[in-house]
């Protein structure tokens, strides 16, 4: 279960580890403060990338949909954090209503939401699908290569409810980012519960803002533990008036490449690093890692070509870029690059595993055609560091440490959150 970690041996970020072991009590005191304050999202993942000098996250999905990649063993700790976070919100719930994505055929995605419903099954819901696909007029039954079966309905709205035919849900779970806009019949549902809210969906929801939000978070962090919060922090900048397609807004880009370019070599440079810093640039919204381009060098953005152009302007017309400082991942698993995804419901980790992707380098995107998933050991031991043993040599730490930085991101998330709440309370 453990991969070759071949940062084992180097960097800093075995005294991060050794800094944030040590500090267990003191951390978990500052969580529990802060979810005292703040509301964790109802669910989220992460992907965080581990350079060997530097750990950081470089994406929070408030949908999360490989569920399926967690293994059997992690299945009671996402059935307590799901019982945990009904209760919070509606402890009288008795029946839960799943709106999945609308690319019904892909089985891989049909078994994440299999494995959702296993969740809420144990934790005490009936639970059925609802989809927002004009496809489903009536309930429609697919079979997974596994055998099991999912039964899809369409989705019936009163004034004030949505639910399905003799089916009247008191909570609804999105297991859709609402990439392409928000549809009517999830407005307006005050007598039921929405998770996550509306402002959550890539309709609003920006990753600029996200990650403003993370650097605000990773400096009080620092601060707590006594480290540069730019050891887990990636810096960004954005670009909000751009079109890749016909070329506008390139002056923009390239000054806020090469700005950051500039800041991170300062950073190498202060730390001793001897790798070439680069940027991703890429949508400042959506998901399904589309859209993404590894940046080293200004001179890179001439040779934007329109095929890149196009690519990166995926589905919807890109107008909004984040610029991010790259983050190498120096951990393997049989030779081929991988990076860890840490899996959350409510405010707690209950597990993730490794985005593995043979054809790609240390510093490109995993998320793409191709990638392969193995489970982390999170089943017993994300939560439950061993002190005592040294820094690279434990996965149960190094799963910990994941968690602690995936926690940090949620909470960021949860700040973002709050931020766009169109029904925030404002107190003078």
């Amino acid at each position: 279960m453990v991969p070759h970690l071949i940062t084992a041996l180097n960097g800093p970020t075995n005294e991060l580890e050794q800094r944030i072991l040590d500090m267990t009590p003191a951390i978990e005191r500052w969580f529990r403060l802060e979810w005292m304050e703040h509301t964790p999202p109802f669910y989220s993942s992460v992907d965080v990338r581990n350079a060997g000098f530097k750990l950081a996250p470089v994406d929070t999905n408030l949908y999360p949909g490989g569920w399926n990649n967690l293994t059997p063993e992690m299945l009671p700790l996402a059935v307590q954090a799901a019982m945990a976070a009904i209760e919070k919100i509606c402890p009288e719930a008795r029946n839960l209503l799943v709106i999945p994505e609308n690319h019904t055929r892909n089985t891989f995605y049909l078994s994440n939401v299999l494995q959702l419903k296993r969740i809420f099954h144990q934790a005490g819901l009936n639970v059925r699908f609802g989809s927002l696909s004009p496809d489903i007029t009536e309930p429609t039954t697919l079979t997974l290569p596994t055998g099991e079966q999912i039964t899809l309905e369409p989705l019936i709205r009163t004034d004030r409810r949505l639910g399905l035919k003799n089916f009247d849900p008191c909570t609804i779970l999105l297991n859709n980012d609402l990439s392409a806009g928000t549809p009517g019949m999830l407005e307006d549902l005050n007598e039921q519960y929405l998770l996550p809210p509306l402002h959550a969906g890539w309709s609003v929801r920006r990753k600029s803002r996200h990650f403003q939000a993370y650097e605000e978070v990773s400096k009080r962090f620092g601060k707590l533990l006594g480290v540069d919060p730019w050891l887990i922090n990636p810096m960004f900048a954005k670009c909000g008036e751009v079109n890749l397609a016909e070329g506008a807004g390139m002056d923009c880009l390239t000054s806020n490449v090469d700005a950051l370019l500039t800041k991170i070599r300062r950073k190498y440079k202060e730390y001793g690093i001897n790798e070439k810093p680069f940027v991703i640039v890429k949508a400042d919204n959506g998901s399904c890692g589309m859209g993404i381009m590894t940046v080293r060098d200004v001179k890179d953005l001439d040779e934007l070509n329109r095929k890149t152009q196009n690519k990166m302007s995926t589905g919807q017309p890109l107008s909004e870029v984040i610029i991010q400082e790259g983050v190498q991942t120096h951990e393997r698993i049989n030779d081929a690059v991988a990076e860890p995804v840490v899996y959350m419901m409510d405010r707690y980790v209950v597990g993730g595993f490794y985005r593995v992707h043979a054809d790609r380098g240390i510093d490109e995107n995993l998320n793409a055609p191709g990638s392969s998933f193995v489970p982390l050991a999170f089943a017993d031991s994300g939560r439950l560091p061993q002190p005592g043993v040294a820094p690279g040599a434990s996965g149960p730490n190094r799963f910990y440490m994941y968690g602690v930085i995936g926690r940090l991101a949620m909470l960021a998330a949860s700040y973002e959150l709050e931020a766009t709440d169109p029904d925030a309370e404002v107190y003078d």
